[in-house]
C-alpha cells in the first residue's frame, strides 16, 4: 500500500472585496465592533456570474499548473462544497469539464467547514487502496449566496473563494508520509448549531455554542491528530485551522501548544470562506515562502454539523 502527498496547491478568490466600513452602510456595525469580536476586516464577495464551480475551476487551474500537471493526468476530482446550489451535475463534475478532463471519478462531498480535510483524506484513502493515482482536491464556497445580508451577526463572518490540491501518490513515504492519519469525528446531537437552511437557503448559528466548543473540546484533538502522524506540536511548521473567527482560531492555536508554528490568519483578509478556509489559506503560506517544503503543516477543519477532521501534512 503506497502513501500519498500533496505536490501543488492553488487558490482563488473573487475581485470584488467588501471592507468593514462597507458593510456598516447596510447593517448597523463598524470596524471598530467587527474586528474586535472576530478579527475579520474584508471579504471577497462573487458576483452572479461567479458560480461555486467557477471558483474552484480557477483555484484547480493554478494548482495543476504549479505541479507542472495535465487536466488529463487527474483520475479523481473532489470538491468539498455546502453552498452548491444545483445537485446535478455535480461542482466536482463542472470542474472537470471546465478543465477539460478525461473521465475522472467525480465526487462532491458537504462536512460544511471541515469538509476540504474530510476531502483530503477520502483521495489519501483512495490512493492508498490503489483506486486513483492523482487527485485534484477542492473546498469551494460561495457564502454570500446564503448568508442573510441584513444579520450583522452572520452577515460580517463570510467570504467567498476556492482552494486546491493535487495529491498523488507517494512510494517512497516511509516513516515521513506525505498526508498522515486523519483523526476525524462529529457530535451529533449538537449538529444544529451550525445551520445551512430553508429556501432560499439560509445561514445561521449559534455563536456562542461553536466558540465554546471549539475553543474547549478541540485542542486536545488536535493534538491527538499530531500524535497520529508521529509529531509533536512542537514539531509543527504551520497550523492551519479553519479560518472560522480570530478569537477561535488563536486561543485554539495556543492550546494545542504549536510554539514554533506559523499560525494561518487568513480569516482577516478573507473572512470565513468554510471549506476553501484551510485550502485557499495554505496556497497563500506556501506561495509567500512562509513554510518549507518538506515542513510539517496541522491542518484542521471544524464547523458545520459540528463535525471536525485532521491531519498532519508535508507541504508541497
Amino acid at each position: 500500500m503506497t502513501g500519498s502527498r500533496v505536490v501543488a496547491l492553488g487558490h482563488y478568490q473573487p475581485a470584488k472585496v467588501l471592507t468593514n466600513d462597507d458593510l456598516a452602510v447596510m447593517v448597523d456595525t463598524s470596524d471598530e465592533w467587527i474586528t474586535s469580536r472576530v478579527g475579520i476586516r474584508t471579504r471577497h464577495v462573487g458576483g452572479p456570474d461567479e458560480p461555486v464551480d467557477d471558483l474552484a475551476a480557477h483555484a484547480a487551474a493554478k494548482a495543476l499548473a504549479t505541479a507542472g500537471l495535465q487536466p488529463s493526468d487527474i483520475d479523481m476530482v473532489l470538491v468539498a462544497t455546502s453552498t452548491a446550489i444545483d445537485r446535478s451535475p455535480s461542482m466536482s463534475a463542472r470542474v472537470a469539464t471546465r478543465l477539460g478532463m478525461g473521465s475522472p471519478a467525480v465526487m462532491d462531498i458537504n462536512v460544511v467547514c471541515s469538509g476540504f480535510t474530510h476531502a483530503l483524506a477520502t483521495a489519501d484513502h483512495a490512493i492508498r487502496a490503489g483506486a486513483a493515482t492523482r487527485a485534484l482536491v477542492i473546498g469551494a464556497d460561495k457564502m454570500g449566496d446564503i448568508v442573510d445580508w441584513t444579520d450583522r451577526s452572520t452577515c460580517v463572518l463570510m467570504g467567498d473563494g476556492a482552494g486546491a490540491a493535487v495529491v498523488t501518490a507517494d512510494p517512497e513515504g516511509g516513516e515521513r508520509p506525505g498526508i498522515g492519519p486523519v483523526l476525524w469525528g462529529s457530535v451529533p446531537e449538537m449538529g444544529n448549531a451550525v445551520r445551512i437552511e430553508g429556501t432560499p437557503p439560509r445561514f445561521a448559528q449559534e455563536g456562542q455554542s461553536v466558540y465554546r466548543w471549539a475553543t474547549t473540546q478541540l485542542p486536545p484533538i488536535a493534538r491527538k491528530v499530531c500524535e497520529r502522524a508521529g509529531v509533536t506540536p512542537e514539531d509543527l511548521a504551520a497550523v492551519v485551522l479553519h479560518q472560522a473567527n480570530l478569537r477561535i482560531i488563536e486561543p485554539v492555536a495556543r492550546k494545542i501548544g504549536a510554539v514554533n508554528a506559523v499560525i494561518a490568519r487568513d480569516v482577516v483578509d478573507s473572512g470565513n470562506t468554510s471549506a476553501a478556509s484551510i485550502p485557499m489559506a495554505l496556497s497563500k503560506m506556501v506561495e509567500r515562502g512562509e513554510v518549507e517544503s518538506g515542513a510539517p503543516a496541522l491542518l484542521f477543519g471544524f464547523g458545520g454539523n459540528l463535525s471536525y477532521a485532521g491531519q498532519v501534512i508535508r507541504c508541497p
